[in-house]
């Protein structure tokens, strides 16, 4: 009997071995958005979780909704959103962390900033400050970069949350009558920017912090009303498919939230990163500094998320849990 037991013993702890090594082996993808932020967080997150936990994990650029839906299959197609602006990302977490209960948000979190930016001369110069000075006809003049007798605003890449609320702001801040809403990748836009500032002509665009704009270029961001819940109600696409018509915002954005989410079928197959996906904390400061060293020293994101990592080693150890 006694032999019997110590072969189940031996049998049950080498079992036990098999699982921990098919929960260390087990690829972990993390969701890559377009914006300088996201990439940064998540090469971050892939430095860590390889070099700390022994992780095999990969990066799959893709935008928010397809992100969420492989989070939420849970198969490994990608586990992790690196950089989630609530409210922006609301009714994916609305539906996929509340609802569905398969998606998990970290702990941690850092403070966002967002609205519209144009180049520090436009308000010095001409005299351009509120969200209400775009609605005139002196500003479709000012920023009319291609001559077509109206100007523009940069509202946001394609597949941003944020995109479609600054639809919504530009038309009913009275602006689209003046100003023509673009979207377009945000590298292609950043580059008419630095164009534009260089002939000193009107520029004015989507804008948040941590961005590395800020530290690149003079810009101000322009005036809005205070954020005011009863007049900023935004429906989303995924909501409803007559969310342009069922929104309406008249005053500025409110400070953002922006934490990790995580697939949580990491919980079971790769319990160390999914503790360390809850536990990541970060600041914006260091986030701007190294979107900063990636977009614009053209350093490399991963060797700038490892220097990071070396250089705060009891900042990732209280992540790990260490």
């Amino acid at each position: 009997m006694k032999s019997l037991r110590q072969s189940l013993l031996v049998a049950l702890g080498a079992s036990s071995l098999l699982l921990s090594q098919a929960h260390a082996t087990d690829k972990i993808t993390v969701g890559e958005p377009s914006w300088p932020g996201a990439k940064i967080i998540a090469n971050l997150i892939q430095v860590v979780a390889s070099e700390k936990l022994g992780a095999e994990v990969g990066l799959a650029p893709g935008a928010n909704a397809a992100i969420y839906a492989g989070m939420d299959k849970g198969r490994g197609d990608i586990d992790v959103h690196p950089d989630v602006w609530l409210p922006n990302q609301q009714s994916f977490t609305d539906k996929y962390v509340v609802e569905n209960g398969t998606v998990a948000l970290s702990e941690g979190a850092y403070e966002g900033v967002s609205g519209f930016c144009m180049p520090s001369y436009m308000k010095t110069e001409h005299g351009i400050s509120s969200i209400y000075d775009l609605a005139t006809p002196e500003a479709q003049k000012l920023f009319d970069l291609n001559n077509d007798g109206k100007g523009e605003i940069w509202v946001g890449a394609p597949g941003w949350g944020s995109t479609k609320i600054n639809q919504v702001k530009v038309r009913d801040y009275g602006i689209e009558d003046f100003l023509e809403p673009t979207t377009e990748d945000e590298a292609v836009f950043y580059a008419k920017i630095s164009a534009a500032i260089k002939k000193r002509q009107g520029v004015v665009f989507y804008c948040y912090n941590p961005h590395y704009v800020h530290k690149l270029y003079d810009v101000t961001m322009v005036e809005e009303p205070t954020n005011n819940p009863d007049t900023y109600r935004m429906v989303q696409p995924d909501q409803d498919s007559e969310w342009y018509t069922k929104s309406h915002i008249s005053s500025g954005d409110a400070k953002k939230t922006v934490r990790v989410a995580y697939s949580k079928s990491l919980e079971q197959r790769a319990p160390e990163v999914a503790n360390f996906l809850k536990n990541i904390d970060l600041d914006n400061q260091a986030i701007s500094a190294m979107t900063h060293a990636v977009v614009i020293e053209k350093q490399e994101p991963a060797d700038v998320a490892k220097a990071w990592v070396d250089a705060n080693s009891a900042t990732v150890d209280k992540w790990l849990g260490l």
